[in-house]
């Protein structure tokens, strides 16, 4: 069965109230567009370079606005609503970058918390430590829809294509990967490293992204998102895809069926094979090792 995906981007600041009512605004239009399963970006409540301005106003998931309003949204259109990540409090002081999928009658399905944290250092001098305020998660599902089954992932996970395989062997079709890729990456392997995941594993790929620069509540921090949501095909192919910049809703239309007929021209899934990795001594001064 076939059904109309949306991706929503957004360029989410540190006001979660602000950014619910934008995440409203921009899912009623993807509804209006026939959307019946719809995506928002990583960290849709609030991105935050102060972490203790952050912590100062986040809530646990019972609590928090953009939850709230997810579900409301969900029951309001009847539709399938992804909350591609915010951040919640847990009770040890730390973060969670947790996901949810709301049903039709605005019920919580799913819950994804983010396990590869960002803890990198990038060229321009950005330096990003992830694992000092978050605590990943440990756990990837596949859902079955009734339209689809759906594996989750967000942003950095794209980059551990274990996690993908992992759940195309468990039957994903449409894979979600919610973003705030910063620009320096984003420019160099967001594209790439999206269609790779959908064409090695035969799956559809959704991913709503943050796009712009970011206000810290008096002025742009700095941080700047990449853009160019994208929703691809099996065959590589995309689908939709938004600007670099700005808000923005794209919709494609998603048949599962194009899953089956990818694998059926491609079994790379059902091909694989177990296998042993042996670290052997190369060339050797004097000759060569044995």
């Amino acid at each position: 069965m076939s059904f109309k995906a949306a991706a929503i981007q957004m360029c989410s600041g540190v006001d979660p109230v602000k950014n619910a009512a934008a995440m409203a605004r921009l899912v009623r239009e993807a509804a209006a567009q026939g959307a019946t399963y719809v995506q928002t970006p990583e960290m849709t409540g609030m991105l935050q370079r102060d972490r203790a301005a952050a912590r100062a106003v986040l809530a646990d998931e019972t609590h928090d606005i953009i939850v709230k309003t997810g579900s409301e949204l969900a029951a309001e259109f009847g539709i399938h609503m992804h909350v591609g990540s915010t951040a919640i409090a847990l009770a040890d002081g730390k973060i969670a970058n947790r996901g949810f999928l709301f049903g039709p009658d605005g019920r919580i399905l799913n819950r994804y918390d983010k396990i590869h944290m960002f803890d990198v250092d990038l060229d321009n001098g950005e330096s990003w430590r992830e694992s000092a305020a978050y605590t990943a998660g440990s756990e990837a599902r596949v859902l079955s829809l009734p339209f689809a089954e759906m594996g989750f992932a967000i942003c950095y996970d794209v980059r551990f294509p274990a996690l993908f395989r992992a759940q195309a062997v468990a039957g994903a079709e449409v894979m979600t990967v919610p973003a705030a890729f910063t620009r320096q990456t984003g420019e160099a392997h967001w594209e790439i490293l999206l269609r790779a995941r959908a064409i090695e594993n035969g799956v559809f790929v959704v991913a709503a992204a943050q796009a712009g620069r970011h206000e810290d509540g008096r002025h742009e921090d700095g941080r700047e998102t990449f853009g160019h949501s994208m929703i691809i095909d099996p065959w590589g192919t995309v689908l939709a895809s938004a600007g670099a910049t700005g808000e923005a809703v794209i919709i494609a239309e998603i048949d599962p069926a194009a899953v089956k007929a990818a694998h059926d021209k491609i079994p790379n899934l059902r091909n694989g094979r177990e296998f042993s990795v042996e670290k052997i001594a190369g060339a050797v001064a004097g000759g060569v090792a044995a």
